[in-house]
């Protein structure tokens, strides 16, 4: 039988924690943005540590600068904003990460047959790939369905925003939504890791509206309920 799906209050907002973020492109500096003033740790990971510019940065969003590992190490929550090319290789270097909770919000995008899409599916997953690299941590699945803007700020929106989240570990899907909550967004139970199948090519359609179809990266997809 499975799992109940574990239900957030849209006003939940996530107890302080110690963050990891590793990576720091548009994802991760977004996301440092949204938990900014939110009273948890954040670091973030990066090889470049002496960098002027993402000491100045983090100075603004209230984080500190480390290396990866060393931030994964004094982290209690790592996030994964890696571009999926160098993803093996930067997380096999963090260690096991042993009991941690590990958020994936990486998509396993490359060129196919000339346009950008999935590299994998429908019998697998990235976030499956990932929790097979990591079998010692906690890893769930989400903050992959919608682009950088709205990471960093969405409370402009007409809606709440969603994110479905996909773990085995239900613990560690509550902490998930405690932080997803603090960036703003309704977050809704999606079940097990292997439910990233289905959150990864949710993803493109977002992909493919922001960037094909003309509508542009200020916008997330929300849940509706009737009366």
């Amino acid at each position: 039988m499975a799992d109940p799906p574990i239900v957030a209050s849209p006003d939940q907002r996530g107890q302080a924690m110690r963050i990891a973020i590793i990576g720091i492109g548009r994802v991760g500096r977004a996301l440092a943005q949204g938990l900014g003033g939110k009273g948890h740790a954040v670091t973030l990971g990066t090889r470049d540590t002496a960098s002027e510019e993402t000491k100045a940065f983090a100075a603004t969003v209230g984080a500190t600068v480390a290396s990866p590992v060393d931030a994964a190490a004094g982290a209690e929550v790592i996030i994964l904003a890696l571009p999926w090319e160098a993803a093996e290789g930067a997380i096999r270097a963090l260690g096991g990460l042993s009991g941690k909770v590990v958020i994936d919000c990486m998509n396993p995008l490359g060129m196919v047959d000339g346009a950008l899409g999935l590299t994998l599916g429908h019998t697998t997953s990235g976030g499956e790939i990932v929790a097979g690299w990591l079998p010692q941590a906690r890893v769930v699945k989400t903050l992959n369905q919608v682009g950088a803007a709205i990471m960093a700020r969405n409370a402009h929106l007409t809606h709440r925003p969603v994110q479905f989240v996909a773990g085995d570990d239900s613990g560690a899907k509550a902490v998930a939504m405690g932080l997803l909550a603090d960036l703003g967004f309704e977050a809704l139970d999606a079940g097990g890791i292997a439910k990233a199948r289905i959150l990864e090519p949710f993803a493109m359609v977002w992909i493919n509206q922001a960037l094909a179809r003309g509508k542009g990266p200020d916008w997330a997809f929300a849940a509706v309920t009737g009366a």
